[in-house]
């Protein structure tokens, strides 16, 4: 899978937000060896990206 271009294009909102929130979620994935990262051929960053984009994961901004 390629990172969701179309998805970003399209994107209206805070454009930090969704980068920080599928830069976590990449983390996330990695230190969890998440099985979904072979399924991607070890692209963690477009896997994340896919699965915030496509509301797979939800997320928040925290005020700490």
């Amino acid at each position: 899978m390629i990172f969701p271009l179309e998805e970003l294009i399209e994107y209206d909102k805070n454009m930090y937000e969704i980068t920080s929130a599928a830069s976590r979620r990449s983390y996330q994935l990695s230190m969890l060896k998440d099985p979904e990262i072979g399924e991607n051929d070890g692209k963690v960053v477009s896997l994340a990206a896919r699965q915030v984009f496509t509301d797979e994961i939800q997320f928040r901004l925290s005020d700490e």
